[in-house]
């Protein structure tokens, strides 16, 4: 009986690895997976055990012909899927270049050899920047306790700067802070949280944590108290209304655009907000977000195509970073 089980086991598993519809296992090569893992059977309980995995729900189909066989026909992700997968993982510039590797090596396992061979020989990593901190894998894990914990953590957080012998070093300062959200955002991994003294939110970028520590059994205080949110901290909109992740309180925001943005200016601000005809070849935009120097860089890369109708201290800022640049580059 327990040879008959594992047989079962030995089959689904040769099948979850080497087949898909294009490289079908035949019933030889199922015997030769079994006799290698000490497992002699007859042909036709082969067939038989087939079946039962067919009855249990396993979407095995036979492909005849001389080179047919049997085959996984289904799986929990599509190969589209998985593609997607591997390239957020090389995309991402938080996640450290031996870390990339080893979560592509293991998403790939949900497909048949053949097909993650197929793929990893598309997908590169080693030339995109990807941070060197290989601690962030840990620091997510403790902040994810923190967070459905309440509790406070500590941590360590470093700064690069140029010193006066021209070399880089690290200023490094410690923050207890009560966590609130981690939102993936702009190709970073960040931290929202606060720090008592100050009755505002601030961002951390997790990957500039040198250390960690979750200081279990004390209290994060109530975001309620620092933040727009009453009853759960909304990252989404937190993320929507924060360009670049610098903090700040929103602010009712109304902007004028020539047409050909719309594209880009839903792409960051979402589909919700409110658009309304400003001409033949503007249209206006009135949002809540807040005002700081990630929206100020936002609005600058296009120029003269958006215009600033209000708030006031909004149109001041770019007004000011405007003639900053003009002295740098005054002839």
């Amino acid at each position: 009986m327990a040879n008959s089980k594992l047989k079962l086991l030995y089959i689904l598993e040769l099948l979850y690895k080497e087949s898909d519809e294009n490289n079908p296992v035949d019933t030889d090569r199922i015997l030769l997976y079994l006799r290698n893992h000490n497992l002699e059977c007859e042909r036709k309980s082969v067939y038989s055990d087939i079946a039962v995995l067919k009855d249990f729900g396993f979407d095995i189909l036979l492909s005849k012909g001389a080179s047919g066989g049997y085959f996984l026909a289904s799986r929990e992700f599509e190969t589209a899927e998985i593609r997607l997968l591997c390239d957020a993982v090389q995309a991402a510039g938080f996640i450290s270049l031996k870390k990339s590797r080893q979560l592509i090596d293991k998403i790939l396992t949900l497909l048949s050899a053949p097909q993650a061979a197929q793929i990893k020989s598309q997908v590169y990593v080693d030339n995109r920047p990807k941070s060197a901190n290989e601690e962030i894998y840990y620091h997510v894990d403790k902040l994810n306790r923190a967070i459905q914990n309440g509790w406070q953590v500590q941590a360590l957080y470093r700064h690069r700067k140029i010193t006066d012998q021209n070399e880089v070093e690290y200023d490094e300062r410690a923050h207890v802070v009560s966590p609130y959200a981690m939102i993936w955002a702009d190709d970073h991994y960040y931290l929202v949280c606060n720090k008592a003294k100050y009755n505002n939110l601030m961002v951390l970028r997790i990957d500039r944590i040198k250390k960690l520590e979750v200081l279990e059994g004390t209290r994060v205080r109530p975001f309620s108290e620092v933040s727009p949110y009453k009853t759960s901290f909304d990252s989404a909109d937190y993320a929507k209304r924060h360009f670049h992740m610098f903090s700040g309180t929103p602010e009712n925001v109304e902007l004028i655009c020539q047409n050909d943005l719309i594209e880009q200016v839903l792409d960051r601000f979402g589909e919700d907000v409110r658009l309304y005809r400003a001409g033949e070849e503007k249209f206006g935009l009135r949002t809540q977000a807040a005002v700081n120097d990630g929206l100020a860089a936002w609005i600058m890369q296009f120029g003269s195509k958006i215009r600033v109708k209000k708030p006031e201290n909004l149109k001041k800022m770019l007004l000011d970073k405007a003639q900053e640049i003009e002295s740098v580059y005054k002839i």
